[in-house]
């Protein structure tokens, strides 16, 4: 969404940003618009909405623009918007809140973003990182088929040929601990 796309004219509504701030647990009406997060965010050229200005928005209660934006699917989670803020709101972590709320709630922006941040996260879940191969595999399923995976097995393969794609995942120390941040997760969600 653009500029020119919001509202001409906005009611705010502040049940969706405290519906937000409860989840995430950050203040986002703290937010007073300085656009350091936007500066610094190394993917705000690929966002509808930039950070500061999705912030707003969920100031402003516009529930329906920012849960469809791309913006929330698209921020890489860098955390280079939470160091730069002046009033310590962890925009990464709103970020995140925002794509739960955008799965449970409303019709994301596109439809293979929350497949792919499925296959990513299941992916983390069963090796305690992420194992491209096993991600790859499963987002071209759930997104195309089988038809999917035949169309990405000549890139994975080149891939593999190249030793930039292992077969099997690497042994972690810590995978134990990861299970257990999910289910963590998954009993406070």
């Amino acid at each position: 969404m653009t500029v020119k796309e919001l509202p001409q004219e906005i009611r705010p509504d502040s049940s969706f940003r405290k519906k937000v701030e409860a989840l995430s647990g950050e203040k986002v009406s703290a937010c007073f618009q300085c656009e350091k997060c936007t500066n610094g965010c190394p993917v705000s050229f690929a966002m509808d909405i930039v950070p500061h200005k999705l912030m707003r928005s969920v100031h402003l209660g516009l529930r329906e623009q920012v849960l469809a934006s791309d913006t929330i699917w698209v921020c890489a989670s860098c955390e280079t918007c939470t160091t730069r803020c002046p009033n310590s709101i962890d925009i990464a972590h709103v970020m995140d809140t925002l794509r739960q709320i955008s799965r449970k709630e409303a019709t994301p922006s596109q439809k293979n973003i929350p497949i792919f941040h499925d296959a990513f996260l299941a992916s983390m879940k069963r090796f305690g990182r992420v194992h491209e191969a096993s991600m790859a595999v499963t987002y071209a399923l759930k997104s195309g088929g089988l038809k999917g995976v035949m169309d990405q097995a000549g890139t994975g393969m080149s891939m593999f040929k190249k030793g930039k794609v292992k077969v099997l995942p690497a042994k972690l120390g810590g995978n134990k601990q990861v299970k257990d941040i999910f289910r963590a997760a998954e009993r406070k969600g």
